[in-house]
């Protein structure tokens, strides 16, 4: 039986858009050494986010720190080396050249994790309103795609929003979910 380990968490770099892909090699590669008792866990903090595509609501993850893998582990004997050699991986957050990577501190890992739990739970019903009256924003989605409008009205129980838009230089109100605007 392996004696319990201190692990602390560890930023390592990443090729960007490749983070989910070098998180399963990571994990593959400790489990066919049979390193798990020095690995906890291996995490890619993402965000959820809604996309319209062709009209459809897309729940999306979004990598929140682009690049960038959390790893709690103990990074002892080979356990570094094996990790920097996974392909795409750039090396650990703040090793010196040739030094000993440097652990991520707990308020640091507190707010980082703190960020993935406050991500996950956006799909909240009471979620803040993200506008407000007078904003001028951009419509992403339907037939007025790529026109900037304001708000003149925001109804917070159907989550719409009323916005003046211009067309052919005549203000025209809209009615448009949340999801089918942006902030400019």
């Amino acid at each position: 039986m392996a004696a319990v380990v201190e692990k602390k968490w560890y930023v390592v770099r990443a090729v960007s858009g490749q983070e989910n892909k070098i998180k399963s090699y990571i994990e593959s590669e400790i489990a066919r050494m049979g390193l798990q008792d020095y690995v906890e866990q291996i995490l890619v903090p993402t965000e959820k986010v809604i996309q319209i595509r062709n009209g459809k609501k897309i729940q999306k993850d979004k990598v929140y720190f682009p690049g960038y893998i959390m790893v709690q582990a103990n990074l002892s004997g080979e356990i570094p080396h094996i990790i920097k050699s996974i392909t795409n991986v750039i090396g650990f957050l703040g090793e010196t050249k040739g030094g000993e990577p440097v652990p991520l501190r707990s308020s640091e890992v507190n707010r980082m994790l703190g960020k993935v739990d406050e991500l996950a739970i956006k799909d909240d019903p009471n979620m803040v309103i993200p506008f407000v009256k007078g904003e001028t924003v951009k419509v992403i989605d339907g037939p007025f795609n790529g026109f900037d409008g304001t708000i003149e009205n925001i109804n917070e129980d159907k989550r719409k929003l009323e916005v003046m838009v211009k067309i052919f230089g005549r203000k025209t109100p809209l009615e448009l979910s949340f999801m089918q605007v942006e902030k400019i």
